[in-house]
Formats: C-alpha cells, structure tokens, sequence
C-alpha cells in the first residue's frame, strides 16, 4: 500500500514517483492513518506551502511520517476540492509561512491550519468554482501524461536502434524488422562487424562520448548580463521540461542555448536524475544555470535529442554515477571522465532517420508543456478573482473555453 510522504506532495497533488509502499500486516495496523476521499495532506515541515487533495484512485492510501492531513467536517458548509484550491493561494501561502513555528525550518501543526482564514462563498457557487477549475486540472494532467508517453516512445527507439541494435539483429536473422517500415529498415545493415572495442553494426562505429559530443560548449554570455537562469531545484527528475527559471545577472555557471542538455554533476542530483532539454530559450538567446551542469551537445548527424535521450539511459547514468569521485556528500562526475562513456555512432542515413522521428516527438512535448504552463497560470489567475467577485462565473468559463480552444 502506497505511503504518502512530503515528497509526495505536489500542488495540488500526489506525486507517485518513487512512493514508499507497506505490506497488509503493517496497513492493518496504521488504520488510523489511512486516507479518505477528499482528504487534504500537507507537509509538516520544510514546503508548508504544498498540498495534495486525495482522490477515489488514493482511497485507502496512508499519511506517513510527516506529513498532516485535512478532513472536513460533517457540516456540509465547504466543499474540499474548493478548499484545497483556497490553500494553494499565494495569500494563503503566505499566511501559512507567516504562522508556522521553527527558526530554521517551518513546521506546521493541525492547531494552525484550523485557523486559515478562507472566504466562503455559498456552497453552489465553491462547487461550481472547483469544478471550472478542476476542469483545468484535468486538461493539464492529460497534456503530462501525454508527454510521459510520447518521451517513452522515444526512450523505446534509442535503446531499440543504438542499444539493442535489434533492427541489425533482426535482418541478420532473415526477419523483417518489427514495427518498422521497409524504407527505414533498409538504411540498417544485416550485420556485425569486429572492432578494437567489440561488435558494432557494420557501417557504424565505436566513439567515446568527448568524440561524439561538444561537452560544455563555448556560448557567448558577458559577466553581469541579464539572462534566463536556470538552477538545479528547477530541473526535473523525469521528463525534458524545466518547470521555471528567472532573469538574472550572469555569474559563474553553465552556459547553453536551445537544444543543449543539461547533465547534473553532484550527489544525489546525479542519482535523483536531474537532467534537462534546454527549449525555453528564445532563438538565438543564450542562456545559464548551476555551476553543477554539464552541458551536452551532439555533434552531426546525431540530432540534438540524442543527448537528452542518453542523458537518460540507464546505462549511461549508471556509468555517471559509478565513475563519481571526490569527498562523501560532494562527489561529482568530472567532464573527462564522463567524456570516455561508449556509444555506438549511426551511419548519417541512419542518424537522419532517427531525427526525422524524435525530434517531432520533442517539439510536441515543448507545446504540450507551454500550454500547460499557460492553463496552470490561467488557473491560479481565475481563483483568487472568482473568490473575491471580481470576476463572475460565465466570464470565467469564456476564459477558459478559449484558452482550450
């Protein structure tokens, strides 16, 4: 049974990655902690600002350690998904942080979330906001979960052509490449030939990475000028799509344009995953970001996605990983290390082809992430102005009709 910790809490949200689950014997006893519908879980410390309403598909799920939930009473007064809505104001936010105990990390407690102050519309009226805004929600979810599905594909092809070599395998062994038309599978050969560092498809080669790839390119940026920053907290630990970044003066760090990918170097972002596809930038514009980025960039014919796409592959992150050095909390992967990491280099015909596939795949995944970031901001725009009345219902709906539209 899955175990619902700060780390799971997203805005507005359980985040499943990596929960922590229990056996029936341990459930039957922590019954006091399960989860009910529309119960809202908040961290007890650190991000106080985060909450997650509890839906059908979690019904039963546990409260651990850390964590406090939310249960409205019997009186049939608010609504909870209006009221998880509420708490994610940034007024709201700000009382919260305002009234949590501790000098060095926040804590909350029941006692101060009892006494958030929430305006309460008429009971119709929070169903009806929660359902317009619910009705976001949804559409963001699905545009997430099609971009999950849309990076699997891809992830699926670079293992299949460059790890696997199964279209190579299966025209060695006189079969017709599954899922595969005939005019791509024709730029494969149908054989493997020796090479000082073993079998590789005849045609293609063995390169180290530093061969393959420019690692940290030069990219033009002057001390003190204003450019998009990227810091590590804002790269994500699955999926290309950095979440935020600001404007900020140029410092020491990482410099990259679009189409780069950023490789975290330092424990445990290494380990946690932390990369990033670099496609916020205007054209031309470059940007920068942590000191613990390593900047990847394929160089021709391998297409730009080709460095996210090894960025994470298992293999590649785990020879990452093992090849850290340095003192025990501060351990990094150095550039010449990283740079002797094998992969198997295409013939142009081929690379080409796999451009022609993925890139298509990136480019849909970036707009699917900017509309979702754009209902996300329409969403937290609409909510505090229909909960004040600055802003009637049906206007609201024409707002978001549009913006689906």
């Amino acid at each position: 049974m899955p175990v619902v910790m700060p780390t799971n809490i997203g805005d507005g949200g359980i985040a499943t990655e990596g929960i922590a689950r229990i056996g029936q014997e341990d459930v039957e006893r922590l019954q006091q902690h399960k989860l009910q519908l529309d119960d809202i879980v908040f961290s007890r410390r650190g991000d106080v600002t985060k909450n997650a309403l509890v839906r059908e598909h979690e019904v039963g799920w546990l409260c651990g350690t850390g964590c406090l939930k939310v249960r409205l009473g019997d009186q049939r007064i608010a609504d909870a998904k209006f009221i998880s809505y509420c708490l994610r104001l940034p007024d709201t936010k700000e009382w919260l942080i305002r009234h949590a105990v501790g000098a060095t990390m926040p804590n909350l407690n029941t006692g101060i979330l009892s006494v958030v102050p929430i305006t309460l519309p008429p009971l119709s009226l929070q169903v009806a906001i929660a359902e317009l805004l619910g009705a976001l929600d949804d559409r963001i979810t699905l545009l997430r979960e099609t971009n999950a599905t849309l990076e699997a594909i891809a992830q699926a092809l670079f293992k299949s052509w460059f790890v696997d070599f199964d279209t190579v395998l299966a025209k060695a062994e006189g079969r017709q490449p599954e899922g595969m038309d005939a005019a791509t599978a024709a730029l494969f050969p149908d054989s493997f030939e020796e090479s000082e560092l073993g079998l590789v498809p005849k045609g293609w080669r063995w390169a180290a990475l530093a061969d393959a790839y420019e690692m940290n390119p030069a990219r033009k940026l002057k001390k003190g000028e204003v450019a998009p920053y990227l810091d590590m907290s804002s790269a994500p630990t699955s999926g290309h799509c950095s979440e935020a970044y600001v404007q900020r003066e140029m410092g020491s760090g990482a410099k990259f344009t679009n189409g780069d990918t950023l490789l975290a170097r330092i424990t445990p972002c290494l380990e946690n995953g932390k990369s990033a596809f670099v496609d916020f930038l205007d054209d031309g514009q470059n940007g920068w970001g942590s000191t613990e980025f390593i900047v990847l960039r394929p160089k021709a014919p391998l297409p730009e996605y080709h460095g996210y796409l090894l960025a994470r592959h298992t293999q590649f992150r785990d020879f990452a990983v093992q090849c850290m050095s340095g003192t025990s909390g501060r351990q990094r992967i150095q550039n010449d290390m990283l740079g002797r990491f094998l992969l198997a280099l295409p013939t142009e015909s081929v690379a080409n082809a796999f451009s022609d596939f993925v890139m298509p795949i990136q480019k849909s995944i970036t707009a699917n992430h900017k509309q979702a970031q754009t209902l996300g901001l329409l969403r937290d725009t609409l909510l505090p102005r229909l909960i004040s009345g600055q802003l009637r219902l049906p206007d609201a709906e024409q707002s978001m009709s549009e913006a689906l539209t």
